[in-house]
């Protein structure tokens, strides 16, 4: 009895999602999406969230490629239920643990004379492809050993001639009853016998996803829109040994922002190079939500667009995911992460700051947690990234380089300068250091420097605390540096101007 594909209700309950990554490279941007998708799916209607390691391609599948999967999942929050790592029912997780369970129904579907063995040349397929096209036919293989003898076949595999398997294909018209793109009409006729494994030992991803989805009892299968030619395919293997497919749905693609499928031409697309440059994952789940879905707005409510993952959560609806595709925007996604960045608490900003902080001031600088809170608050309106961070506050870690000339304030001359930062250092020098505030020493410098000049007394004593022509106000500097080193620094600007022969 065959499995048919009827029309689906538009609900769900207690779902069974999966994602099922190949460790054949980085965990990809789209990779993220999906998985978020399927983690939504799960954590809304009450399911659960599978992870499944497809690794059949042995010779591209590597044990750092499935490490950088399970390390991203991670990192982005989305915590699987079941599957590597986490014992369940249905396990192993891993295809290379599963080639028995393959082999089985492998077997079962050449017995039932539903799929057959394959001994075509490389060559052969060649010249059979070539002839389709020379007369405007549609390529596809033409079921010559789909009608050998048993005596044929057995003398075949008694001399090792290679082979590999091939699922009978029914000519007909499939329908598919996709969550998000509505009904789909497939023609058979244009797919013919496809390969299902190369042998025994080696399935392909259309006849191992099959197998692992029933036996894993997936319910729904949540994937990119570049899979939607695949369906027809699985369906008639699942038809094949008389299942039920699960419930199909394709999510639109990303697209560069030119509208073409996204690329590494326009950038990276490995999850691991947006860390690298500092995006939060809070903001990066933000952000890949929002490629092919939004909330329902409310009236008199104006849209909330920073979401943390919970609250994604309970707003997502599943059935306001769009059929186009969604344009990958780094600028809305700097925008999102700069939010992120604001709002985040400063434990947790801290915390996701100190490896970018610690690659480049090693870990002896970064003793003082409560010194480094300080600074990152005092950058967190001021950087996109936080790969932005330890260049922007490099003048709290390490002494400050800077040239002389970077003093200078438009036409005031050195004798000018050095009166200023002499006040100033004779100020702070009587100055107690319980009183070393920000709020404090603006309420000490400020009159005068309304006197002398705004630029000519803040400019070189904000240049003489950070070395910088753009750094944080030199008041905050000094709170968080402290006393003696605030005078340090007067001293070696002081220095500088004095041992300066050119003005």
């Amino acid at each position: 009895m065959s499995a048919k594909v009827t029309n689906i209700s538009k609900e769900i309950k207690n779902p069974r999602v999966r994602m099922a990554p190949s460790p054949t490279g980085y965990f990809h941007i789209g990779s993220a999406r999906t998985a978020l998708f399927n983690y939504l799916v799960a954590k809304k209607y009450n399911g659960k969230f599978i992870l499944r390691i497809e690794d059949t391609d042995k010779e591209r599948s590597k044990p750092e490629y499935e490490a950088d999967i399970l390390d991203s999942l991670k990192w982005l929050g989305l915590l699987w239920d079941e599957g590597v790592e986490i014992d369940g029912p249905y396990g192993p997780y891993r295809q290379s643990e599963r080639l028995d369970i393959y082999e089985k129904y492998l077997q079962l579907l050449i017995d039932k004379g539903l799929a057959y063995y394959c001994f075509c040349s490389p060559e052969e397929l060649e010249a059979k492809k070539e002839d389709m096209m020379s007369r405007g036919e549609v390529p596809r293989y033409d079921g010559h050993c789909s009608n050998l003898s048993q005596d044929e076949i057995k003398k075949k595999l008694k001399n090792k001639t290679p082979f590999v398997i091939r699922l009978k294909m029914p000519e007909k018209i499939m329908t598919v009853y996709d969550l998000i793109r509505g009904k789909v009409d497939f023609d058979t006729k244009l797919i013919g016998d496809f390969i299902i494994a190369k042998n025994f030992q080696s399935p392909l991803y259309n006849f191992s996803v099959v197998i692992d989805d029933h036996e894993m009892q997936i319910t729904h299968v949540i994937r990119g829109e570049e899979h939607l030619s695949n369906t027809p395919k699985q369906i008639a293997i699942y038809e094949a040994l008389g299942w039920t497919p699960p419930i199909f749905a394709h999510l639109p693609l990303i697209l560069n922002p030119d509208r073409s499928k996204m690329s590494k031409r326009f950038g990276d697309v490995a999850l691991k190079d947006f860390r690298k440059k500092g995006y939060l994952p809070e903001a990066i789940v933000n952000f890949l939500v929002y490629l092919g879905w939004h909330p329902k707005e409310k009236a008199g409510e104006p849209i909330n667009e920073i979401l943390t993952l919970n609250e994604i959560i309970e707003q997502f609806d599943f059935f306001r995911i769009q059929k186009g595709g969604a344009v990958f925007n780094i600028e809305k996604l700097n925008w999102i992460n700069t939010e992120h960045i604001k709002r985040m608490p400063i434990d947790e900003l801290t915390s996701h700051a100190m490896p970018y902080l610690r690659e480049k001031f090693g870990e002896t600088l970064l003793n003082d947690i409560e010194f480094v809170k300080k600074i990152v608050e005092l950058h967190r309106t001021r950087i996109k990234t936080l790969a932005e961070l330890p260049e922007m506050a490099s003048y709290f870690f390490v002494l400050p380089n800077y040239d002389v000339e970077l003093l200078y304030w438009q036409n005031i001359n050195k004798e000018q300068l050095l009166a200023n930062l002499d006040f100033i250092y004779n100020l702070l020098l009587n100055l107690d250091e319980r009183l070393f505030t920000r709020q404090q020493l603006e309420a000490l410098i400020m009159p005068e420097a309304e006197k002398r000049g705004r630029g000519g007394m803040l400019w070189p004593l904000r240049v003489a605390l950070s070395g910088q022509k753009n750094s944080a106000g030199p008041f905050e500097i000094m709170e968080i540096i402290g006393k003696n080193e605030s005078l340090n620094r007067l001293i070696i600007a002081i220095k500088k101007l004095q041992d300066n022969t050119n003005n």
